[in-house]
């Protein structure tokens, strides 16, 4: 298939049509040497066979993630808006790096510091669970494993660290440990599969290789056993002919 595609993308630009976005196509063609090895044909073709059982992982990790979604919708919502602000200057406090607060979570120790409204919330908004696209992002990052404990700290600030890590860390193990090795899983099962049946095609080729032979040998004992009378150095001329050819296709 990647043949037949490099070969008609380059028909096409001999023809002089305009394809210049398509030339990327040609960093295909060295794909081509898989066919001669056997070992990654076993990889590819598990992968493609995996194409479907992925996808229905996938669709689980979204419904997960839709579920943690809506929880932090109902538990965070608004929650991460307050932080310390100077109670002269009116602007958000300079004493360390700003972080949510609230009643039940960190509290404004500086002198002249109160907690208010109206901040921008952490990493400029971006993480917070104030909408579902936001909402979405924060939770797609914790599944990543990639700054979920800095949105467990921003969260304890906001609202205390009593129960908000019972909400992340089954986060962390069902949409991240659990799915995670769901895609290994079938990753691993079409692998085996894969190789069993490569193992299979192989012993195959070798019994008909040796069936072959043996009724090569069968046929040519059967012609000593029956063969007429002919002159003795004519016939053995045959016969080492015959036995040749025999020995050849062993």
């Amino acid at each position: 298939i990647i043949y037949v595609i490099s070969t008609a993308l380059s028909n096409l630009m001999k023809d002089g049509l305009d394809v210049k976005a398509l030339q990327a196509f040609r960093v295909l063609r060295p794909l081509r040497l898989v066919s001669g090895v056997p070992s990654l044909q076993v990889v590819l073709n598990s992968i493609l066979k995996a194409m479907i059982p992925l996808l229905h992982i996938a669709l689980l990790g979204i419904f997960v993630i839709i579920i943690y979604v809506i929880i932090g919708l109902e538990l965070f919502s608004g929650k991460m808006i307050k932080t310390c602000f100077d109670n002269v200057t009116g602007e958000i406090s300079i004493k360390g790096e700003p972080h949510p607060c609230g009643d039940s979570g960190f509290q404004c120790e500086g002198v002249g510091e109160v907690c208010l409204l109206y901040w921008d919330d952490p990493n400029y908004g971006i993480i917070n669970f104030d909408n579902f696209g936001l909402a979405m992002l924060t939770v797609f990052q914790c599944v990543t494993n990639e700054g979920w404990t800095s949105v467990l700290y921003n969260v304890n600030d906001a609202c205390g660290n009593s129960w908000p890590w019972i909400y992340f860390l089954s986060l962390i193990i069902l949409g991240s440990f659990f799915v995670l090795n769901l895609v290994l899983g079938v990753l691993s099962g079409e692998f085996s599969k894969e190789r069993e049946k490569a193992k299979a095609r192989g012993d195959f080729h070798k019994l008909r290789e040796k069936q072959q032979i043996e009724e090569d040998l069968r046929g040519y004992l059967d012609w000593i056993t029956q063969a007429e009378d002919i002159d003795p150095d004519e016939g053995g001329n045959q016969d080492e002919d015959r036995l040749g050819n025999v020995l050849k296709n062993i």
